[in-house]
């Protein structure tokens, strides 16, 4: 069954049940364009622009659109954290810590702390406990050299009495998503460089594209990263993030740049785009990702290697002739350039 928070009045409110919403709706209670939120969306949205509540959706005042409220989570191996989303086109996210409590990000993310929060860096992931044994950090550490991360993660704990706050800003313009990966059976599949920050307990590891075609051409190569637990995770997208539900054997073909994340039941795999006249021409490359479902998929307007070509292109050269492409996206370097936009 769906959870899902409403906002009244500015506030958040819940969790209440799909049907529990309708009714309230149809009893006019509540206004059709009430904000609703479930873990997994980007923010929240009105009712009415959702399939399971349009029905009889009355216009209605514009209403205040509150931060996301916390999940209450109890009894799971990685540490319960709260967290707040804020900016809009530059966004970072403000977790907060109770004593003890512990949050993982990548080098460089941080933004701000408060007085209480002790920052360590650990070689890994940080979802070994400190007392592990040098070869289960060694294999944390691998699994993020693959991906293409540094070997070093940074452990950001309250040591204080109180409760405290530090807060990770995205790289480039876009969304933050974040990810209660118990609501998607524990496990994630995102791009390399997609993860942000995580509750601490998350593990960050690889998934390795077993078709050839999808490592030679999928934009991400062979490698991704895979995210396990039972907590929170947060990952950035560039521009506009969308997500959709995949119904069994529902097939959605996407530019392979622009996909962040899915569910491990998704399959993805590649296709020509149709014949050579489009795939020279027509701007988008040799080949297409495509998704089948069941699951849940969340794609960006904004891929990182767009924004980057674009820069490239435009930047001044000594020598007159633009920027260097650096090959980004396909194991093959330039020759991998033939076959993507």
């Amino acid at each position: 069954m769906d959870t899902w928070y409403v906002a009244l009045d500015g506030k958040p409110g819940g969790p209440f049940s799909t049907d529990e919403i309708i009714e309230q709706i149809g009893q006019g209670k509540w206004p059709g364009n009430i904000l609703v939120w479930r873990q997994g969306m980007s923010g929240w949205t009105e009712a009415s622009a959702l399939p399971q509540f349009n029905k009889g959706a009355v216009p209605s005042r514009a209403m205040k659109s509150p931060a996301p409220p916390p999940v209450e989570t109890r009894g799971q191996a990685a540490h319960e954290i709260d967290y707040s989303i804020l900016g809009h086109e530059m966004q970072f996210v403000e977790i907060e810590l109770d004593p003890g409590e512990s949050a993982v990000a990548e080098a460089g993310a941080m933004m701000y702390m408060t007085a209480g929060i002790e920052m360590q860096t650990v070689f890994g992931d940080g979802s070994q406990s400190q007392s592990g044994g040098l070869f289960d950090k060694l294999i944390g550490a691998g699994k993020r050299l693959i991906t293409g991360e540094s070997l070093f993660c940074t452990v950001f704990t309250e040591t204080g009495a109180g409760k405290g706050r530090v807060a990770f800003s995205a790289p480039y313009p876009g969304k933050i998503i974040p990810l209660d990966l118990r609501n998607y059976d524990g496990e994630i599949i995102c791009q390399k460089d997609a993860f942000l920050c995580c509750a601490k307990g998350v593990s960050i590891g690889i998934a390795f594209q077993r078709r050839i075609g999808v490592g030679l051409f999928g934009g991400e190569g062979f490698i991704m990263q895979r995210l396990q637990g039972d907590g929170l995770a947060f990952v950035h997208a560039g521009g506009t993030v969308v997500e959709r539900e995949l119904a069994p054997g529902e097939n959605l073909k996407v530019d392979t740049g622009c996909i962040v994340a899915l569910t491990n039941k998704v399959d993805y795999d590649i296709e020509f785009v149709g014949n050579v006249k489009s795939a020279i021409f027509g701007g988008e490359g040799f080949f297409l990702a495509r998704l089948t479902g069941p699951g849940h998929v969340w794609l960006q307007s904004l891929p990182f290697s767009r924004l980057a070509g674009r820069m490239i292109e435009a930047a001044p050269s000594t020598s007159g002739g633009g920027g260097k492409d650096q090959g980004e996206g396909s194991i093959l370097g330039g020759l991998g350039n033939l076959f993507e936009r």
